[in-house]
């Protein structure tokens, strides 16, 4: 179990009342954002402080890992600068019955604020700026300690009952965004029908896009299953991520089996130039050996060529779900 606190003063309505967390995935500027990444990094069972209007309103229950997802709509004009699409985490939260302010008791909470990546200033006041960040387990246990019985036994569950952090149903939201980009495909005119069908069937894996990534890869590099009937040709560029040259370029592809083109989609795995498999940390062991994965030992699939090496650039930097810091 780890601990994160999120500052939630423009977004906090709806974060809280929908049951998740949202950000981007860059700055503006299209900069890596240390609180975004640590978005990469929230596990099933973590807990979150919610920290809004000065005080300590509620704490959460990770119960999914990061996936990306499109801004919620509810936003609204919240973040204009922000991509359409970023990372979500859906989080169960309770209500605190003791809203602690930070500020009332900074004598006991200075001593222990991180020197890196703090939640807090020595003031009391939110650090702008921070969205997600990690709380190291000293200041955790002071702010169990102020909060109270509600989140001391609120911990205490979520440590020794494990299996009570049910994650809910596969969200749709990436399936509504895909849909709505198939939609905006579809009623393109300057393209040809059949460029248009190409590259909405490229969104499943099949079609034009497997034909070309099949000039390429022969079989899934990890199972070894060959026969293409079995096989999808993932993108390492998400297809809805991707421009429409990426969506058909076989570089952009791998041949893999259904289960492990879902751990490669979602970020639990990916691959080094070289080939070496790279397993998440926040990924389940014991099913990933049941979808074939030996966790055990160390993976080589082979070296990739240089376009899938660039494709694979993408994939680790902004789809692998990341290891802590």
């Amino acid at each position: 179990m780890r601990y994160w606190w999120v500052n939630q003063n423009q977004t906090h309505r709806h974060e809280i009342g929908g049951g998740y967390l949202w950000s981007p995935k860059r700055n503006a500027d299209n900069g890596r954002n240390p609180f975004y990444e640590f978005m990469r990094e929230v596990s099933p069972g973590d807990l979150v402080f919610s920290f809004f209007d000065t005080r300590i309103f509620a704490i959460g229950v990770a119960v999914s890992n990061c996936y990306e997802s499109p801004k919620p709509i509810e936003f609204g004009g919240v973040g204009m600068n922000w991509d359409a699409i970023g990372w979500k985490i859906r989080v169960n939260f309770i209500e605190m019955q003791n809203k602690v302010r930070p500020k009332d008791h900074m004598g006991v909470l200075v001593p222990v604020l991180p020197g890196r990546y703090s939640p807090l200033q020595t003031t009391g006041n939110g650090n702008q700026g921070v969205y997600l960040t990690e709380v190291p387990l000293d200041l955790a246990g002071v702010l169990f300690g102020l909060i109270g019985r509600q989140a001391l036994e609120l911990a205490q569950v979520t440590r020794e009952q494990p299996k009570l952090i049910r994650p809910p149903a596969e969200t749709a939201d990436i399936e509504m965004w895909e849909h709505h980009i198939e939609k905006t495909i579809e009623d393109r005119q300057d393209l040809p029908e059949t460029e248009r069908e190409s590259l909405i069937i490229a969104r499943r894996g099949q079609g034009l896009f497997k034909d070309r990534v099949m000039r390429i890869e022969k079989f899934c590099r990890v199972t070894k299953v060959e026969n293409p009937v079995h096989l999808r040709a993932s993108h390492c560029k998400p297809w809805r991520d991707s421009s429409n040259e990426e969506r058909l370029d076989g570089e952009n592809g791998l041949l893999l089996t259904p289960t492990i083109d879902h751990l490669f989609d979602r970020g639990f795995i990916s691959f080094e130039d070289a080939g070496r498999l790279i397993i998440s940390p926040v990924a389940h062991g014991e099913s990933l050996r049941r979808m074939g994965i030996d966790t055990e030992r160390p993976i080589n699939v082979g070296v990739f060529s240089q376009g899938q090496r660039a494709f694979l650039d993408y994939h680790r930097n902004s789809v692998l779900l990341r290891a802590g810091r």
